[in-house]
């Protein structure tokens, strides 16, 4: 299922998550909804139109390109993080350990102030873009399982 824009499905673009393969189950989905519902508020033609049953009741569209899932450690998504960041057409949805242990949006943004760079542990992050840098930065790493 490639991304839609204006009806047109576009096989150029990917998008990926990178999760920390050391997380607890219930952390994973966690970090992996987050990272979800940030990216496609970002990017809304990601998300396909409302879809009808047969009997005419309405689902809300969902996620209307492929989306793996991948593991990695910390490391290795704080490098990949990096990378994307520092290139151009990618959008990047990070999550942090800083936030994950934040009960308010305020108390996070607080936090985060405080932080530097290399103090951030990160759990996952979520990248969108075209097809060829993405697989560029995850293309050596496994399905999460």
């Amino acid at each position: 299922m490639g991304s839609q824009l204006n009806g047109v499905t576009d096989d150029s673009m990917k998008c990926v998550m990178v999760l920390d393969k050391s997380l607890p189950p219930g952390l994973l989905v966690n970090t992996a909804g987050l990272l979800g519902a940030t990216l496609g508020r970002r990017r809304e033609e990601i998300i396909g139109p409302d879809v009808p049953d047969a009997s005419g009741g309405s689902h809300a569209g969902i996620l209307n390109i492929t989306l793996p899932i991948l593991a990695a450690d910390t490391d290795a998504i704080k490098a990949i993080r990096d990378r994307a960041v520092g290139t151009e057409g990618l959008l990047v949805v990070d999550f942090t350990e800083t936030a994950q242990r934040s009960l308010r949006y305020e108390e996070y943004a607080e936090r985060l102030a405080g932080k530097r760079p290399e103090e951030l542990r990160y759990l996952g992050v979520a990248i969108y873009g075209a097809k060829k840098p993405v697989n560029r930065l995850v293309g050596n790493l496994p399905l999460l399982r």
